[in-house]
């Protein structure tokens, strides 16, 4: 990869981010990578490069700071999720675009050769298709996270047609990992129903037992995250987000998978306030786009995600 690049990972502690800035340090010059999150360096990053702490509201402070470290590209994960975010509305509106327009408009100023930003099935709503949802079609988001993703995508395009910033973006579906704890999301009771299990104690899933709802592996969506920003600009059509999508299950069907490894484990659903917001979403995604444009396309489906999760977190928990 050119050394000329210089890339700052922007909430670079959170569930993403863990994972996405170590896997950038093995492509590029580790020093070259730097990260950023308001809170205290992630224990896994700790002497694998360097490590700011940083607000990302204050745009002084990062203005200074992609100056001083000559940035050339940013990816900003951070952001309020979807739960949280139906606290308090007002505050994930406010956090989730200033951040955002901070960063395209130093990008602007600064001429950085690219931007990432995460979207989300969120932005869907229930207007759309929820089987094979396309990528473009009605978006009527219900949730103050949706409603932030899809205004950040309308500014993403907005920016790359106004300015001719090089902006990138993914609609996640729910992510699955083992390394790092989850934000807030409504899809998390997947990674605390893994845990649960590992840990032979009975969960009570927030969601319905037949609410089927779109997941990715965590190694699946870093390795479509750095193969989007890695692919030449003409093969990019599409600077607001990719529809990308590897399986689809239900709290029942993830169960079932769990109890294959674990025959013991029980699962109890009580749904609250998420269960309105995961029937607002895509049951599954059209991610052909994205297969045509850059070649993306998925290395897990929910056995072989399952086995390794559980393979990971046994593993993790001989070693506490």
């Amino acid at each position: 990869m050119p050394a000329k690049e210089r890339i700052l990972i922007i909430g670079a502690c959170g569930q993403i981010g863990v994972e996405l800035t170590l896997a950038l340090r093995k492509i590029y010059e580790p020093q070259h990578v730097i990260a950023a999150d308001l809170r205290d360096e992630h224990p896994l990053l700790k002497d694998t490069g360097p490590y700011v702490t940083l607000d990302v509201m204050n745009r002084e402070m990062l203005h200074v700071l992609v100056i001083r470290h000559h940035i050339t590209q940013i990816y900003h994960l951070a952001a309020i999720l979807s739960a949280t975010a139906e606290k308090n509305p007002a505050l994930a509106w406010h956090i989730n675009m200033q951040s955002l327009i901070h960063v395209l408009e130093i990008a602007r100023e600064e001429r950085l050769h690219k931007v990432y930003w995460p979207s989300s099935i969120a932005v869907f709503g229930r207007g759309a298709p929820r089987q094979r949802t396309p990528q473009h079609t009605i978006l009527e988001p219900t949730t103050a996270y949706g409603i932030s993703k899809l205004a950040g995508e309308r500014w993403c395009e907005y920016y790359h047609e106004r300015y001719g910033i090089d902006v990138r973006s993914l609609r996640y579906p729910g992510l699955i990992s083992y390394k790092s704890s989850p934000g807030g999301g409504t899809t998390d009771y997947a990674i605390e129903m893994f845990q649960a299990a590992v840990e032979n104690r009975k969960y009570c899933c927030p969601l319905a037992p037949d609410t089927h709802l779109p997941m990715m592996y965590m190694p699946d969506a870093i390795r479509a995250t750095i193969e989007l920003m890695e692919a030449p600009a003409h093969r990019i059509s599409l600077h607001s987000s990719y529809n990308i999508h590897a399986f689809q299950f239900s709290p029942a069907e993830l169960a079932k998978a769990l109890q294959h490894h674990a025959p013991g484990f029980e699962v109890c659903y009580q749904p609250d306030f998420r269960q309105q917001i995961a029937e607002s979403w895509p049951e599954s995604i059209d991610d052909s786009q994205a297969r045509a444009d850059w070649g993306w396309k998925p290395a897990f489906d929910l056995q072989t995600m399952t086995s390794d999760m559980l393979a990971n977190l046994r593993a993790h928990q001989h070693q506490a």
